[in-house]
């Protein structure tokens, strides 16, 4: 009798569980977590849709999950919410790091990626870096002789003139104003003022002498003035990451541009989203923006009346995963999913519909 009542009781427990298997995952609806980045998470009034949305609703689709959205304001409030457990899943472009898998489980990879540079297209030389540099570079005491010399040579043409030339204005104020103006014609456009000829041959011989002089002047300012602007062109210019040391740097708060930056020594300013991002490195405030490059590189194609553009290769790569709390029963099953529609081709399909076939 006993033993008929353990096959019994064996039987049975064998039959909840196979009912506990073939349920539902969840029976609740989950709840997901997401971050606007476009093109993977965007809003379209009270719609969520993106690469990663679709890719999440299709795999959810699969599995017969039921889900609520709920938006977070930064990556750094997503990944927090879900190792707490006030979230089920993470959904962005979150990459896959080990800091995070400590927090978190992730889901089979299902983009490559990796981060990028995003620069002003005007950056270049400003005023005052220009005038900084002609100060290292020596030029500003040139010019500060040069303005002296320019100062004596009116004072002795306008004692010259008011000695020979009986037409010359007789008030100190209009004589140096003229010769002034006979200086700095010379000076800045090569080319005499109209003046008489006191001495013959020997005038126009003095003439030609103080134009060529001229002439050397605003040579030497133009070549002064342009090589400066060059060099700081040069050495202002941001085009890959080695140009980032002694710049300052915006990321978006909570990723992983933020945590390359600080480990590398480069100055940040962070923000939730792009396009506050954006407005600092228009405005001057910022001289770059590091982030994931699918993410600029859709900002800049999608906004070309901005003076902005993506510069430098990849670097850093890194796979952006689904975030999961730890031990979630949803891990495996979705990984199965997100295989699944890796060896279909549906997701690069899917990839293609965001970025254009790859070339």
């Amino acid at each position: 009798m006993f033993a008929l009542a353990f096959v019994v009781s064996l039987l049975a427990t064998g039959g909840l569980r196979a009912q506990e298997e073939d349920a539902p995952l969840s029976r609740q609806p989950l709840k997901v977590g997401l971050y606007v980045s476009p093109p993977f998470v965007m809003k379209e009034g009270d719609r969520f849709t993106g690469m990663a949305v679709e890719l999440w609703e299709r795999v959810a689709s699969g599995l017969d999950l039921q889900f609520d959205y709920e938006e977070t304001p930064t990556i750094r409030d997503l990944v927090q919410a879900t190792a707490d457990g006030d979230l089920d899943v993470a959904l962005t472009n979150l990459t896959i790091t080990e800091r995070r898998a400590q927090r978190i489980d992730f889901t089979h990879p299902w983009y490559d990626a990796g981060l990028r540079l995003m620069v002003n297209e005007d950056q270049g030389a400003g005023f005052w870096d220009v005038v900084a540099g002609l100060r290292e570079s020596g030029h500003l005491r040139a010019y500060a002789w040069l303005a002296f010399v320019i100062v004596v040579a009116t004072v002795l043409l306008t004692l010259f003139d008011r000695l020979f030339d009986k037409d010359f204005p007789r008030r100190w104020r209009d004589g140096l104003a003229e010769s002034f103006y006979s200086v700095m014609s010379v000076a800045t456009s090569g080319k005499p003022a109209a003046r008489k000829n006191l001495f013959g041959w020997i005038g126009r011989v003095w003439q030609a002498l103080w134009l060529v002089c001229g002439i050397a002047v605003l040579a030497y300012l133009t070549s002064s003035v342009t090589s400066v602007m060059t060099t700081l062109s040069l050495t202002n210019r941001i085009n890959s990451i080695d140009d980032l040391p002694g710049k300052t740097v915006g990321v978006f708060t909570g990723s992983v541009a933020e945590e390359y930056a600080e480990e590398n020594g480069i100055a940040v300013r962070s923000y939730r989203e792009i396009e506050g991002a954006v407005a600092a490195l228009i405005d001057g405030r910022i001289e770059a923006v590091i982030a994931d490059a699918p993410v600029l590189e859709y900002y800049a194609l999608q906004h070309p009346d901005l003076p902005v553009t993506v510069v430098g290769r990849i670097f850093a790569p890194d796979k952006y995963g689904f975030g999961l709390q730890h031990t979630s029963e949803l891990t495996r099953p979705l990984t199965v999913e997100i295989i699944g529609e890796h060896e279909s081709g549906a997701l690069e399909t899917l990839r293609a519909k965001y970025f254009g076939e790859r070339e």
